[in-house]
């Protein structure tokens, strides 16, 4: 069976780039699985997906190393990694752990290509469900008093194992723009609306008084600016007049995990890069 790797980059726009990357992976004895690639003309830059394999044995480092060349020349933001490579995640929770389930349960299936690390929480209720999979989990308390503390315990955790990717699976604390900054495209949120509507406590009351006719979710990189960040995902289901309040919360939280789903597998299957506020997602 041959080894498969995934290549991806970002650069200023010109000619000369696919064939640049091709021919590389040709001369390299490497076989193009699947390749996908956009040219954003509003802000001139390009971007690109490879799955490639490689038949004769050769490490991700030797690929790295032979590329720099290329990267250089077209002055890329680029990275290669084992395609089998199971992305290392810590998931973050306080109190609604439907998002939470429904990652581990993925997870535990099969269906999220991750290595859930451990389980962090400001509260001790998912402690006995976290356990049941088997993952660590880490009680790390927040008040206005020790949030440096707490968030310096955090980023250690982080360190230590080598984590990729932190997921807020409905982590109600707001974070720090120094955290922000730390984990820069390495932080995922999941939002309870089409951002930034009904905003604040008991969105989905807001959203019944106000009538809506669409329950949305939306999945975004954290930044320091609040809920503001770039989006990855957006997810819908249509309601009706006669639907209620309670109605709305369970409708909600199906389309909450539906959405960070396919965010956290988009962004373990190294399928998003970062354009500006925005994302390029090759789904």
């Amino acid at each position: 069976m041959t080894d498969q790797y995934v290549l991806t980059l970002s650069c200023p726009d010109k000619k000369g780039i696919v064939h640049a990357v091709s021919s590389y992976l040709f001369i390299t004895g490497c076989n193009i699985e699947d390749s996908q690639q956009f040219g954003d003309r509003d802000t001139g830059l390009f971007f690109m997906r490879v799955h490639f394999s490689a038949e004769d044995p050769v490490t991700v480092e030797k690929l790295r190393a032979s590329f720099a060349a290329v990267g250089d020349s077209y002055t890329m933001d680029w990275q290669i990694h084992r395609a089998d490579e199971r992305m290392r995640v810590v998931l973050m929770v306080s109190k609604f752990g439907h998002c939470l389930n429904d990652l581990l349960f993925r997870s535990s299936t099969g269906a999220l290509p991750v290595e859930i690390v451990a389980v962090v929480s400001n509260h001790t209720d998912f402690a006995e469900l976290v356990g049941s999979y088997n993952i660590p989990f880490r009680h790390i308390p927040v008040t206005k008093e020790n949030k440096p503390e707490a968030e310096a315990e955090l980023l250690a955790l982080v360190r230590e194992e080598n984590v990729e990717l932190v997921v807020l699976a409905r982590y109600m604390q707001v974070l720090s723009d120094d955290l922000c900054k730390q984990l820069s495209g390495r932080i995922i949120n999941i939002h309870h609306s089409f951002l930034p509507s009904f905003k604040g406590a008991k969105p989905y009351h807001q959203a019944h008084a106000r009538g809506v006719k669409l329950i949305g979710a939306t999945a975004h990189y954290v930044t320091a600016d609040l809920d503001e960040g770039p989006i990855i995902e957006q997810e819908v289901e249509r309601v009706g007049h006669q639907v209620t309040p309670d109605q709305l919360v369970a409708i909600g939280r199906d389309v909450e995990c539906q959405a960070l789903a396919r965010a956290v597998k988009w962004h373990s299957e190294r399928r998003i890069l970062l354009n500006g506020r925005r994302t390029v997602v090759f789904a």
